[in-house]
């Protein structure tokens, strides 16, 4: 049984289908749900990426790839970002892996799908290789993509003190003017992570650049600021 039919299998034994319906309600899905909550989607997805290992970096991708883009369901989608993240295949992490993201940030477009890849794919690839992933998002930030500008607003949310406050900022700005909501809560979102290392700074940024609404209110969520 290959990969992808044992995960669709998986998911269909754990699935709720009274649930499915208020599931893509509450995402605003097109695309349907089976009503697997997340716990024992990744219970039974673990088993299956443990019984159906991959030999080779581009038979990952592959497998990743098919499974996104063959999905039925949006749990198909998530198992794709699970098999992406799973342990056993850590070192296929390089930069042969940036298209795959690219496709699925731009294809998933939306939150549930996106936010995942730009604060653990994405951005472990940023530590992992600087010198090639801080062009590509400060490119990301510029692009009229949504979903890419938020992947390089968000890339660094995991970062702490290791953050590169200056592409943090250059992410940040192409998009301050945006009134997209996602595009203002990323901006909130990245400046609230950071402000748990740097309040400071923060509070500064935020005053400095006039940010206001929504972001601001993201941003100063936990600071003793009014």
């Amino acid at each position: 049984m290959s990969l992808g039919k044992a995960v669709r299998l998986a998911l269909q034994d754990a699935a709720e289908p009274g649930k499915a319906e208020a599931m893509r309600a509450y995402m605003k899905s097109s695309m349907p749900f089976l009503g697997v909550q997340a716990v024992p989607r990744r219970a039974a997805l673990r088993r299956v990426f443990a019984e159906h290992r991959l030999d080779s970096a581009p038979e990952w991708r592959r497998a990743v790839l098919t499974l996104w883009r063959e999905a039925e369901y949006r749990e198909e989608r998530y198992a794709a970002i699970e098999l992406s993240g799973y342990h056993l295949y850590r070192e296929y992490q390089t930069l042969y892996t940036v298209p795959m993201y690219e496709e699925m940030i731009v294809s998933g477009a939306w939150w549930d799908l996106v936010d995942e890849l730009a604060t653990h794919r994405v951005g472990g690839l940023l530590a992992a290789y600087p010198d090639s992933m801080r062009p590509l998002m400060l490119e990301w930030a510029h692009d009229a993509d949504l979903w890419k500008r938020r992947t390089a607003i968000l890339c660094q949310n995991r970062f702490k003190s290791r953050t590169d406050t200056a592409l943090l900022y250059a992410c940040i700005e192409p998009s301050l003017s945006d009134n997209d909501f996602f595009a203002r809560k990323a901006i909130g979102w990245a400046l609230r992570e950071y402000a748990k290392v740097n309040p400071g700074e923060v509070i500064r940024y935020v005053k400095a650049k006039g940010i206001s609404g929504l972001s601001r209110r993201e941003a100063l969520k936990n600071l003793p600021v009014t």
